[in-house]
């Protein structure tokens, strides 16, 4: 076989092949066909679309089932039914306008037609008709109706939208114009396209001032030079400095002035363009906010010092410093001597004022790095750190600070015009290292502190393990004065006192505490507890009761029928606003003589409120009650008022007549007490009287009457008795 019959024979063998594989497909096709004409009417009868063929007079002559559906009929009350009777009165026009031009034109006609139910639903399809003959020749109309209710209603409901947008636009507006934040939109070139009216008012600009300009403008350098950098790294990067993150940064104002601001950038896309929307808030107010929570959370409101909880942190790094370094610290606990006095006499504004000067001497006493701190009340704290790391040398550092501070707060203030003195009672620790913790050293300072008072005041104290046994007892005494009142365990003793010819002409009424295991305890060790605690109040009015009624006995006697009583007056108990209705009260019940009382009061409760001390004093005088002033010649007031106020006495303080004879000063203080007394149509009587010799001094200077070991020690009543009838005798 030649090469051309070997290629003629492999060309046939490749038609063959393809003919085999066209037959193939030809069969395939032709069963796809067959398998699509079995299937023709279930999908015409199951399409989604509703399918009807009308007569050339439009009746129904075939349909489907969806068309059953659609129109909610059974198929065989649609056939031969005329189509007209399932349309709404407005659209039968347009389907007779329809069907006339498919009788002229065979070409497909649509239209959107309101049909209705049997039942008067009305709903929206779109119609689609075509114009064919049947079989017979005879001319009908070939009808798809397709359901658009839903696509109708969402149109409708568009154009609504679309009504609403400009609504809905300028609402957007109005919202952002009331917003009190800042809401800028900025292009990817960093320029302003839109703002809220709360932008002009943060930075002082007129908007349109703003729009088209770079938002470089709202910043201060270096940040207005650099924000062009800042959008070139966006552009190489993609991502913006600060967008998704809310921070504080800086803004400023068309006047120049630079603010905080909180900023929060967020990204949008806009045409396939980056749009940078910027939310501000102007944080001025809140950082003024925040740092004012912040000084009433660490500071005392009233002086401006840390408070308790600032100290306890600073101590508690010292502790740490201390332990590190090996060095010393201290803390001094100082409490104002007679604050309450102070308050209750001159009211808390002036209390107030001088608190606030004595935080201001503090702060000048101590060195750069200690602290000062106000605990509440007139109780503040020094915090010293960086001591010697030897003990003895320590201590001697803080004793030096201690005296300069009590000679700081001992100089005179000036109060609303009145010369005051106040002096600090002070207790120190001195620590090293963490052996003790923040609350001992608290303790520990605050024990010694107590322990400066009971040796005076206006000292100090270093805490020693003696001040804590002190402490406790002086709560314990606390507790038991409650239960002495309770349980009546006081006792008032009386002590005479005389005229120029030493004849008795009355006593002093002073109280004691028969105290059931620590016996006959003192007025000086449980009178300023007393008036600590407020039980000076009940104290008192029992102290006024039981004299009265001493004075009620004593008229019952010829021989001390004339006898005044003298009565100690707390400046608490004269400060409250019933103190005269209920010395008229008890006077009255019991019935004694008002002009034998005599209450004495000391000069620093005359200064406070001057026109109610006249008052009260009046009130009282009025009904015959005398007034001696005590002490006299110990305080710092002004002699001024003596002139004013109801005195009838004036009773020379016992430190000036104990040194007569000794101190040439206390002589001549003595005789012009006197003096002045008698100028003023006073009395004069001196107390600590004990020696022959004061009594001569006394009486050169003609004073008028005596008191004091001399003439007799405090007594009880019928030791006072038997007393007063030995002299007699």
């Amino acid at each position: 076989m030649t090469p051309q019959d070997e290629h003629l024979l492999h060309e046939l063998r490749m038609h063959q092949a393809e003919l085999k594989m066209q037959n193939e497909e030809l069969r395939q096709t032709q069963a796809r066909l067959d398998a699509e004409r079995a299937r023709y009417v279930d999908l015409y009868d199951l399409a989604p679309v509703g399918y009807i063929t009308l007569s050339a007079d439009g009746l129904i002559r075939q349909t489907n089932r969806h068309t059953t559906t659609l129109l909610g009929v059974p198929r065989s009350h649609l056939l031969d039914s005329p189509f007209s009777k399932f349309m709404s009165p407005d659209c039968a026009d347009r389907f007779y306008l329809l069907h006339q031009s498919l009788a002229e034109c065979q070409a497909p006609q649509s239209c959107e037609l309101q049909l209705k139910k049997p039942d008067g639903t009305l709903f929206w399809v779109d119609l689609t008709s075509t114009s064919v003959q049947d079989e017979s020749g005879a001319p009908t109309l070939r009808v798809v109706l397709s359901d658009i209710s839903a696509r109708k209603l969402a149109e409708q409901q568009l154009q609504s939208s679309q009504a609403l947008a400009c609504e809905a636009a300028e609402h957007n507006q109005a919202i952002l114009d009331h917003m009190v934040d800042s809401v800028i939109t900025v292009s990817a070139e960093g320029l302003i396209e839109s703002v809220n009216e709360a932008t002009g008012h943060i930075f002082g600009y007129p908007l349109a001032q703003v729009l088209g300009q770079n938002v470089s403008m709202l910043m201060p350098e270096p940040h207005r030079s650099l924000h062009d950098s800042y959008l070139k790294r966006f552009v190489s990067t993609g991502t913006p400095r600060l967008l998704g993150q809310l921070r504080e940064v800086l803004g400023q104002r068309q006047d120049g002035s630079i603010f905080p601001v909180s900023l929060s950038i967020s990204k949008i896309s806009r045409l396939g363009q980056p749009i940078f929307v910027a939310l501000l808030r102007d944080n001025s107010q809140q950082n003024r906010d925040m740092e004012e929570i912040r000084r009433l959370a660490f500071f005392d409101p009233l002086t401006g010092l840390p408070n308790r909880r600032l100290l306890l942190d600073r101590l508690t790094q010292a502790i740490a410093t201390s332990t590190r370094t090996g060095t010393h610290g201290a803390l001094m606990f100082l409490d104002l001597d007679y604050f309450k006095k102070l308050n209750d006499q001159l009211g808390h504004d002036v209390g107030d004022l001088l608190l606030k000067m004595v935080a201001n001497r503090l702060q000048v006493c101590v060195r750069e790095g200690d602290s000062v701190a106000r605990l509440g009340g007139d109780e503040f704290v020094v915090l010293l750190e960086g001591l010697s790391s030897a003990t003895p040398e320590a201590a001697a550092q803080a004793e030096l600070l201690a005296n300069k501070i009590i000679n700081v707060l001992g100089q005179p203030y000036n109060l609303h015009g009145l010369t005051h003195h106040s002096t600090p009672s002070m207790g120190i620790t001195v620590f090293n290292g963490n052996q003790e913790s923040v609350e001992e050293l608290l303790k520990k300072s605050d024990a010694a502190m107590y322990q400066a008072k009971a040796a005076g005041r206006n000292t100090f104290r270093f805490f020693d393990p003696a001040m804590q046994a002190a402490a406790a007892d002086h709560a314990q005494l606390e507790t038991d004065l409650r239960l002495a009142l309770a349980q009546q365990q006081f006792e008032l003793y009386y002590q005479i006192q005389v005229n120029q010819h030493s004849e008795p002409i009355g006593a002093e009424a002073l109280v004691r505490w028969n105290h059931p295991t620590r016996g006959l305890v003192a007025p000086a060790q449980f009178i300023a507890l007393a008036e600590e605690t407020h039980l000076i109040l009940p104290l008192g009015q029992w102290v006024l009761k039981t004299a009265c009624n001493q004075l009620l006995v004593w008229a019952s006697s010829p021989q001390t029928a004339h006898w005044t009583m003298a009565i100690n007056v707390s400046s608490f108990q004269f400060a409250q606003a019933d103190f005269v209705s209920t010395v008229t009260d008890t006077l009255r019940q019991v019935g004694v003589n008002p002009t034998l009382l005599k209450l004495e009061l000391t000069e620093s409760m005359l200064v406070s409120n001057l026109p109610d001390v006249i008052v009260k004093m009046s009130a009282l005088q009025a009904l015959g009650v005398r007034f001696s002033l005590d002490d006299f010649g110990t305080g710092y007031s002004s002699l001024t008022y003596l002139n004013q106020l109801p005195l009838d006495q004036l009773k020379i303080d016992r430190s000036f007549v104990c040194h007569l004879q000794a101190d040439t000063s206390d002589a001549v203080i003595a005789h012009a007490i006197v003096a002045l007394g008698h100028n003023l149509g006073m009395k004069v009587i001196a107390e600590g009287v004990e020696t022959a010799q004061q009594h001569d001094f006394l009486t050169g200077y003609a004073c008028d009457a005596f008191q004091g070991f001399y003439f007799g020690n405090p007594m009880p009543a019928l030791a006072l008795a038997d007393f007063t009838s030995k002299i007699a005798h």
